[in-house]
C-alpha cells in the first residue's frame, strides 16, 4: 500500500476565527434551476457525459422537536462547466436522474453523502453507485477537517457562506441567494475532490 505524504498544513485543524478571516468565494459559473421535464431531460443529457460530479442535497429544516426530518427538496450536481439544481419537490426523480445516481462510471462526490442517499431513497428507490464521501476520505488520512466548509478552507484556501443553510428549500421559487448557496456546495465538493486527487488521497 502506498503511503501518502500529506503536508502538515493540511493535517491540522482550522479554527473558526481562521476560516472567517479567509476570502469568501461562491460559484460564479452557469447555474441551471431544473423544475420542468424538458429542463430535466436537457440536464441529464449533458450530465451523462461527465465523469465527475460534485453532489449535494438541500432539505427544508425541521424546527419542532420530535418531528420527522423532511425529505430532500433539491439535488445539486456540478459538472466541469455548469451546475444543475434539481427541484425534486416539484419534479419526480425519473427519466434518467436516478440512472445517473446509480451509474458506476460517474463519480459523485460530497460530504455526508450517506445521509443524503438515505433521504433520497425515501422519495424514490435506487441503488447508489460510485459515491465518494470527502469527509470519510479526510478521516482515513488523519486530517482534522471533515466538513465541507472546513475542507474548503484547508484545501482550497477560501471560505464558503452558510448564511441560508436553514432557509425553506421547499419553496416553489428559490431566491438568488438560495440558488447561489446550493450551486456553491456542489461546485466546492467537486473542487475538493480534485484537490484530494492531486494530493493522491483519492
Amino acid at each position: 500500500m502506498t503511503v501518502v505524504e500529506i503536508p502538515e498544513e493540511h493535517l491540522r485543524a482550522y479554527p473558526k476565527e481562521e476560516i472567517n478571516a479567509l476570502p469568501l468565494r461562491r460559484y460564479e459559473g452557469p447555474v441551471h434551476v431544473v423544475r420542468t421535464r424538458k429542463q430535466r431531460d436537457a440536464a441529464i443529457k449533458v450530465l451523462r457525459s461527465e465523469t465527475l460530479l460534485g453532489f449535494d442535497t438541500e432539505t427544508r429544516p425541521v424546527f419542532k422537536k420530535g418531528r420527522k426530518p423532511n425529505p430532500p427538496s433539491l439535488i445539486q450536481l456540478a459538472g466541469e462547466e455548469d451546475v444543475y439544481v434539481f427541484q425534486i419537490n416539484l419534479l419526480p426523480m425519473d427519466n434518467g436522474l436516478l440512472d445517473l445516481l446509480a451509474d458506476k462510471k460517474v463519480i459523485k462526490t460530497g460530504v455526508s453523502v450517506h445521509d443524503d442517499i438515505v433521504g433520497l431513497n425515501k422519495l424514490a428507490k435506487f441503488k447508489a453507485a460510485n459515491f465518494i464521501d470527502l469527509g470519510e476520505v479526510s478521516q482515513k488520512h488523519q486530517m482534522q477537517t471533515h466538513g465541507l466548509r472546513n475542507l474548503a478552507a484547508n484545501l482550497l484556501g477560501f471560505r464558503i457562506s452558510k448564511s441560508v443553510q436553514c432557509s425553506n428549500w421547499a419553496k416553489e421559487t428559490l431566491t438568488k441567494q438560495q440558488v447561489a448557496y446550493a450551486a456553491t456546495d456542489a461546485w466546492v465538493s467537486r473542487e475538493i475532490y480534485l484537490a484530494m486527487h492531486d494530493m493522491g488521497l483519492v
